[in-house]
């Protein structure tokens, strides 16, 4: 017999942050092949990006870190999707391209794993309010949907640049998996959102994912 009760959308949510984890976990760090044809001009042309990358990706630990001063109190789907989901895949980002880089002869990432604005700290103390919390959450995924979507043009640019170097080991084992990655979380992270939408119309904020 079939169910038809009507599924909450924190049910929803978790159900699909569920089926992100198990459709795509972390890139295995030895799928990679790391063969560069021209690696020193490779290190020329797009270090800075890889640079640049590489820490940003690491330093999702930080945003760890930020979230659960911000929500000090999250639904626990929200933790569930940034703690067992988005922070092993991005972790794994980040180390693919520091690898990459190292090889192409260039320094390893430096990220900044603790250091926490005191603006940050002073909101999530205010957070402790529901409402405030409420507001925080919804601005940091509002945030989240915009700096996904802009690593999604970077790694764009940068797999057609490899493409055009001839690069294409790296191009296509090493950012055409963190590309597609990026896509499915940018989908991902545009839930939270409507779901803050219409539970704050039931009184109480509801999700982030």
């Amino acid at each position: 017999m079939i169910d038809l009760r009507p599924v909450s959308v924190e049910g929803r949510l978790w159900e699909h942050v569920e089926r992100l984890g198990e459709e795509h976990p972390p890139i295995p760090l030895d799928s990679a092949d790391y063969t560069m044809v021209r690696p020193a001009v490779l290190a020329e042309r797009f270090g800075p990006v890889l640079t640049y990358m590489s820490r940003v990706e690491l330093e999702v630990e930080r945003n760890i870190l930020e979230l659960n001063l911000l929500l000090p109190d999250p639904p626990p789907v929200d933790r569930f999707f940034y703690a067992d989901v988005w922070l092993p895949q991005e972790t794994h980002h980040g180390l693919i391209l520091d690898k990459l880089q190292c090889l192409a002869g260039l320094p390893a990432a430096l990220p900044d794993l603790t250091t926490i604005d005191f603006r940050l700290r002073l909101l999530g103390a205010l957070g402790k309010a529901s409402a405030v919390q409420d507001v925080s959450r919804m601005l940091y995924y509002l945030t989240g949907v915009a700096t996904e979507q802009s690593a999604i043009l970077a790694y764009n640019k940068l797999h057609g640049g490899l493409m055009e170097l001839g690069e294409r080991a790296v191009a296509a084992t090493v950012i055409g998996p963190i590309r597609r990655q990026e896509r499915v979380i940018s989908r991902t992270t545009r839930s939270p959102p409507r779901a803050c939408g219409q539970s704050w119309q039931r009184g109480r904020s509801g999700w982030s994912g």
